[in-house]
């Protein structure tokens, strides 16, 4: 377990907010972004990582971005090795 540290709440907004240092957080496995959990369990705060839900075929094909992937995968037209056409 990592070693203590105290850190100061601030107000941001109507809410309260504490700045995770970066130990802390490769510690708990955290990242930008990640959705975590958030309860009172006996008085303490718990913060827990929500695990991602697997990505439907529909948003992995959303996702897809021919720029960036390369286009086609494979080339249409001629044979390339030994293919029967």
């Amino acid at each position: 377990m990592t070693d203590a540290t105290v850190l100061t709440l601030k107000h941001w907004g109507n809410n309260l907010g504490v700045r995770l240092p970066a130990a802390i957080a490769r510690a708990a496995r955290l990242q930008a972004d990640q959705q975590v959990k958030v309860r009172v369990d006996e008085g303490r705060v718990v913060i827990e990582p929500l695990a991602d839900a697997p990505l439907t075929l529909a948003q992995r094909l959303a996702r897809f971005d021919p720029q960036v992937h390369g286009g086609e995968a494979m080339a249409a037209g001629q044979p390339i090795g030994a293919e029967a056409w």
